[in-house]
This record gives C-alpha cells, sequence and structure tokens, in this order.
C-alpha cells in the first residue's frame, strides 16, 4: 500500500509539472493552426482567380459576438459567400484580432524585413474587420480599385484576453503569395514560413 502511494504521488508531481509545458503546446499548435487555415484560405481564392481568369474575392466574417470567423471566396465581390465556394471556420483560442490590439509586436518590423523600408509598406485595415474582402484578378495579383496593389496585407491572430502565448501574422505580399510570422506579446516578429 505504501509503494502505491508513493508511486502515485510521484506520477502526480510529475503531471504537475507536464502540464503548464502541454498548454504551451497546445495554445501554440492552435494559433498554428489558425494563421495556416487563413493562409490555406487566401492561397486557395488566389488559385480559383487564376484558374477561373476572372476577379475572386476572399471573404471575412464574424460569426455573431465572439463565435469565431468565416472565411472564404466571394465570386461577386460582395459580403455574400459564392454558392459553390470553399469556408472554413475559425473559432476559438486564436482569431483574427484588429492591427490595434493591444500587445501586438511592432508592426514596422514586419514592413522593414520586408523592403528593408520605414516607409509605408503595410495595409492592416483589414485585420479583424467583418466583411473585409481581398480581390485577387485573373493573374493572381490583389487589386484595390482597378489597380495592383504595391502594399503588403498582413492579417494579425492570437488571442485578445491572453498575450502570452504571443500572435501570428498573415503576410500577403501584392503578388498574392503568402508568409506566416509569429512574434510574442511586444517583441520582434520572426518569419516562420
Amino acid at each position: 500500500m505504501i509503494e502505491l502511494v508513493v508511486s502515485m504521488t510521484i506520477l502526480l508531481i510529475l503531471t504537475a509539472i507536464a502540464i503548464p509545458s502541454l498548454m504551451r503546446s497546445f495554445r501554440a499548435y492552435q494559433l498554428n493552426d489558425a494563421a495556416g487555415r487563413f493562409s490555406d484560405m487566401l492561397k486557395f481564392t488566389r488559385f480559383e482567380a487564376v484558374r477561373r481568369n476572372t476577379q475572386v474575392c476572399f471573404l471575412m466574417q464574424q460569426n455573431g459576438a465572439g463565435l469565431g470567423w468565416t472565411v472564404g471566396t466571394s465570386s461577386n465581390c460582395g459580403a455574400v459567400f459564392g454558392a459553390n465556394g470553399k469556408q472554413q471556420v475559425i473559432a476559438g483560442f486564436a482569431t483574427p484580432l484588429p492591427a490595434n490590439t493591444a500587445g501586438l509586436p511592432g508592426q514596422a518590423a514586419i514592413c522593414n524585413k520586408l523592403v528593408n523600408s520605414a516607409g509605408p509598406c503595410l495595409f492592416e485595415g483589414l485585420s479583424g474587420t467583418n466583411n473585409a474582402t481581398v480581390a485577387f484578378d485573373a493573374r493572381g495579383a490583389i487589386r484595390v480599385g482597378g489597380a495592383v496593389s504595391p502594399l503588403v496585407f498582413v492579417f494579425y491572430f492570437g488571442s485578445a484576453n491572453d498575450q502570452e502565448f504571443g500572435y501570428r501574422a498573415v503576410v500577403l505580399l501584392p503578388s498574392g503569395s503568402t508568409q506566416i510570422w509569429t512574434g510574442p506579446a511586444g517583441g520582434p516578429w520572426q518569419q516562420i514560413s
């Protein structure tokens, strides 16, 4: 009986030590998954525009108050998803955040690393915005007002209530290609894919 009690005590101590590490790993996975699925949907929308040889838009809509987001394709570039388009729900711990969310690492660092310029190169106005759309032309480039966009679009992911696990940024380049960046709360951004 004493051996059983000692064994159970050791097991409980090891479990208590492992739980915080497992939670950090699980939260990091959730952040990477949300950013990855968002990036994949941007890529899918771009490829649909090229495949169809017409403009196709990426659309993101909020599902009620705090119930996550739906992202997908919109053929008419309005606030309605395409009837035959692909959609995904991004909900839970990691969701799209507005660019003015407290704790986000300095956004200028992404700009400096991408184009070696401190000038205006980022467009963050769509991050965490309901009914936001990004238009891809038949070549797969981003269109704004009929012209190819010279700006880099950035979408931020994380938890507005829990900064401990950091943030992810999906960077959409004018050519239509995407990158994923990571950054701790208040720390520097680093590209991970």
